[in-house]
């Protein structure tokens, strides 16, 4: 399978850099698997789309200030850094920005903590040990990791964050959450549908772009996810009444799929790494129904969801957005994996 095969054309001007507000107010495209009729609604209408007794499952994953700024030792050198995810206290995987960072490079964050890269993980990525613990002063020396794409400075960073975020982790937010409100979840509840939770720390597979040119060739990297114990049992419960379980967003679907492959639990919840790669020819087990966001071409996200709907039906919702008949910048996302049922898509505004 060809890695052009998920290629499409990105008009710049389809990249909105700024949120609607409030955040349910972003637009809604319901497709029609059987026909491949189109809707357009906005997000509030989403439990038009839902039923009760579905289980939407949300990764409560929290964005950490995870972009911080540096000068190498002791030439002044400008240095970037994107934290992706901690080894121990001291310890950070890394994304770099900068030349000459090799093993031995030691650098001085802009509070005066100094660093020392210890390992090459390839690409450019670094194993970054810090002469202190970092998170301590994190929230005062890091900024939040807005995507390459967004060129506007967010103003509030809590806007960059579900609001149903707990957990402390993430370089970047799950971004199929932004568009939920407290008062949609609310509504969506007196509808009767479920909600469960799980966390898994977005890494680097968000930002690493796929250049082989084979699909089967790339290689996905771990990253951690955990599941308490009362959505372990919720999902069983949804399985056995043969409700929907709902993903909501990519990060989920990758846990959820997962689970379903290892079946690692315990009384206490279930913990683990998952690099599942998930493209066109997988077979879903655990996921009915998925939200998600618009994707770049060529990217593990974008296989996904062709791997979930069906590609060309993926491309030509693209290309529905892109064509113009929607003028203001737009992300497709809510999919019914059921080949028998009706599938619904939902184009978010971008954050």
């Amino acid at each position: 399978m060809k890695t052009s095969d998920f290629d499409y054309d990105l008009p710049p001007e389809f990249i909105a850099q700024t949120p609607l507000e409030p955040r349910d107010a972003s637009r809604l495209l319901v497709l029609h698997r059987d026909n491949g009729r189109i809707e357009h609604h906005n997000f509030r209408e989403l439990g038009d789309f839902l039923r009760p007794g579905d289980l939407l499952v949300l990764n409560e994953t929290r964005v950490i200030p995870a972009r911080l700024y540096a000068r190498k030792i002791p030439t002044g050198g400008r240095v970037e850094l994107l934290l992706l995810g901690k080894r121990d206290s001291h310890t950070w995987e890394s994304l770099v920005g900068g030349k000459g960072l090799i093993p031995g490079k030691r650098i001085q964050l802009e509070d005066g903590l100094e660093g020392e890269v210890v390992n090459d993980l390839g690409g450019p990525r670094r194993l970054v040990r810090f002469a202190e613990p970092l998170e301590p002063v994190l929230d005062q020396i890091g900024h939040m990791p807005l995507p390459p794409y967004i060129h506007t400075p967010l103003g509030a960073p809590e806007r960059y964050q579900t609001v149903y975020a707990r957990h402390r982790g993430s370089a970047a937010a799950p971004t199929a959450g932004l568009h939920f409100t407290p008062a949609l979840l609310e509504t969506l509840t007196s509808l009767g549908v479920r909600k469960c939770f799980l966390t898994l720390h977005i890494g680097y597979e968000t930002f690493r772009p796929v250049k082989e040119e084979k699909v089967e060739d790339h290689i996905m990297h771990s990253e951690f996810y955990s599941i308490p114990a009362e959505t372990l049992v919720a999902l069983e419960k949804a399985k056995q009444d043969k409700r929907r379980i709902i993903a909501v967003g990519t990060t989920v679907c990758r846990v959820l799929e997962t689970l379903a492959r290892t079946g690692v639990k315990s009384e206490t919840g279930a913990a683990g790494w998952t690099d599942i790669f998930i493209y066109p020819g997988f077979e879903f087990k655990a996921v009915d129904a998925m939200v998600t966001n618009f994707h770049l071409p060529r990217s593990t996200l974008l296989m996904l969801v062709a791997a979930f709907a069906g590609t060309d039906r993926i491309l030509a919702a693209y290309r529905n957005v892109t064509s113009g008949n929607w003028r203001e910048p737009q992300i497709p996302s809510l999919w019914d994996g059921k080949a028998a049922q009706r599938i619904v898509k939902i184009l978010l505004e971008k954050i």
